[in-house]
């Protein structure tokens, strides 16, 4: 799912990965919100905080919420460029360098938040933000622009209008390919509710705090080694097929 890219790339890469990532982003979500109360995962409700402060000429106070802004938006041009410069070197799978990335950041927070006091909430608030716009900007590149896992304004408003397509039969006659749309915004909507109950599940009950980030980043390294090993094992495959073509083709001669 992180590897097949373009014209090789299915509907059934992008759910796996939606689906995944989407938890991930959930756990975030919940884990920033509840340790530092913080939205972490999207920018929409800072960009409002920011423009509030500023008709209220509190310049420096809406400081922080640009830098939130910044954070992601970092992220995801730093996703961008990683992906962008080392695109031509073919034996590197360059999906896997935004994902280790955000792996070590969730890692960092949660490490540091079990030696460290957390004092500035307002920094973990901005690598978190990192963290998503990285994870936001490689997924929507890899599946050319059909996926996004960090927030669900978006997914409910297209959502609501391919479910008022079905409809309307005769102006959309490409039913399948609307319902197969509508199953993979469904799929991304649950596994992030489904993340956001994980992870305040283990924030509350075990008091895992921002520890609760390591699950998330374990899920996406398990994700990592799982695609890893899954193309090894269909690589080594077909080269044994193809041995083995060959050797028909010799005793057929």
């Amino acid at each position: 799912m992180f590897r097949h890219q373009g014209k090789s790339r299915t509907y059934r890469h992008n759910l796996q990965i939606a689906t995944f990532l989407s938890f991930v982003a959930g756990i975030v979500n919940v884990a920033g919100f509840l340790s530092i109360k913080q939205l972490t995962t999207n920018v929409t409700g800072h960009f409002a905080l920011f423009i509030n402060d500023l008709s209220n000429f509190e310049f420096w106070k809406g400081t922080i919420y640009f830098l939130y802004i910044f954070s992601f938006l970092f992220g995801s041009f730093l996703s961008s460029f990683l992906i962008e410069n080392y695109r031509e070197n073919k034996k590197l799978n360059v999906f896997v360098l935004p994902t280790i990335i955000e792996c070590i950041i969730l890692l960092s927070i949660a490490l540091m938040s079990n030696f460290v006091v957390i004092t500035h909430p307002d920094v973990i608030a901005c690598l978190l933000l990192f963290a998503m716009g990285i994870q936001n900007s490689f997924v929507t590149k890899i599946s050319n622009t059909i996926v996004r896992t960090t927030h669900l304004t978006g997914l409910f408003t297209d959502l609501g209008i391919e479910l008022s397509q079905l409809l309307f039969p005769k102006r959309h006659p490409n039913r399948e390919k609307i319902k197969a749309t509508i199953k993979l915004r469904i799929f991304i909507i649950l596994f992030f509710f489904a993340g956001g109950l994980i992870g305040g599940f283990l924030y509350s009950r075990i008091g895992l705090e921002l520890n609760t980030l390591i699950f998330g980043a374990i899920i996406l390294l398990g994700g990592l080694f799982y695609d890893d090993f899954r193309y090894r094992v269909i690589k080594t495959k077909r080269k044994y097929d193809q041995r083995k073509k060959n050797k028909i083709k010799k005793l057929v001669a």
